[in-house]
């Protein structure tokens, strides 16, 4: 009887391990859809030394292509943006963030979760997740959740992102009630970068997605009184 308990234990054992072992690679497999730049960065960005106070701006592409230390003259100003991320992606990458216990963090995320057919209720729902865990593992963080940026489909490229201006709409009216509900700072950077359509001004962009210099201009002034 105790040699059937001990081999009943060690079977229990076996197979708990085996799940366990089971679910890394089925989430692995199922991260097989970020790209090489992602995983690249998300290694280099898990190894960086920590500085101390920084200010880190989060989201994807849109992120990813400002010069955020130039922008403000000020090496505590990181880069943590990976060109196509998503909600899901950041949640994957927050341990590198909060780990280093930043001063302030600047999020935006959202269109690319738009472009992969996520509604505007499944992204909130991720970002709450990810404002939660902030608040938890770097609790004297400020968070600023920053609106997603409008779209202009005139150029006809990306279309898969800039025809979902009313869902960026729907979104931003999400978010900006999340951020008040999680005691977190809301920045409305769509309306300062729109047209009279609701569009991303033509002046601001060249593929009617990402911002041109003028746009991160736009941008940088409105969110400098809260860089500093």
């Amino acid at each position: 009887m105790y040699m059937k308990k001990l081999f009943l234990i060690s079977v229990f054992f076996t197979l708990s391990v085996s799940c366990l072992f089971s679910q890394k690679v089925m989430t692995a497999a199922d991260s097989a859809a970020y790209s090489v730049y992602y995983w690249h960065s998300k290694d280099m960005f898990e190894n960086m030394p920590d500085i101390k106070n920084e200010i880190i701006f989060f989201g994807n592409s849109i992120t990813d292509f400002g010069e955020w230390h130039e922008f403000f003259n000020n090496n505590k100003c990181l880069n943590r943006g990976i060109s196509g991320d998503i909600t899901d992606g950041l949640l994957l990458r927050l341990d590198a963030i909060t780990k280093v216990k930043p001063a302030k963090i600047f999020i935006l995320i959202g269109i690319n979760d738009l472009s992969h057919g996520k509604s505007a209720e499944y992204i909130t729902a991720n970002y709450k997740l990810i404002l939660e865990r902030i608040k938890t593992e770097s609790p004297k963080t400020i968070i600023y959740v920053q609106s997603v940026l409008p779209v202009n489909p005139i150029y006809e490229m990306k279309s898969a992102h800039t025809a979902k201006t009313a869902m960026v709409l729907e979104l931003n009216k999400s978010l900006k009630a999340l951020a008040a509900s999680e005691g977190c700072s809301y920045i409305d950077l769509f309306s300062v970068l729109a047209d009279g359509e609701n569009h991303l001004k033509k002046e601001y962009t060249l593929d009617g997605l990402h911002l041109s210099y003028k746009g991160y201009k736009v941008w940088i002034e409105t969110i400098k009184p809260f860089v500093k």
